[in-house]
């Protein structure tokens, strides 16, 4: 399975969980786990998904990202999983 991490941050606004979520399943990938808060009007989420459904690469997924981040107003961050877990055994 190959996962990654994204984490959406920025000031809150109706409707950011959907937005990403949508445009996710639209690319067939997986949320496998989420966290969100809230912290004094900015919104903060972080979703480990399984990319293994989607048929492109990992520059392309991220590129299909960029109109919600546009949208939204939102810095929306790709990191894969494996190197995520390496720099933390460190």
């Amino acid at each position: 399975m190959t996962k990654a991490l994204i984490s959406v941050t920025g000031l809150d606004t109706t409707g950011i969980i959907a937005s990403v979520a949508t445009k996710l399943s639209e690319m067939n990938i997986n949320i496998l786990d989420i966290t969100q808060t809230i912290l004094d009007g900015y919104f903060t989420m972080m979703m480990v998904v399984d990319l293994d459904g989607a048929n492109m690469d990992f520059e392309e997924i991220d590129k299909r990202l960029q109109p919600v981040r546009e949208s939204l107003k939102m810095s929306i961050h790709m990191q894969r999983m494996d190197i995520f877990d390496a720099m933390h055994r460190i």
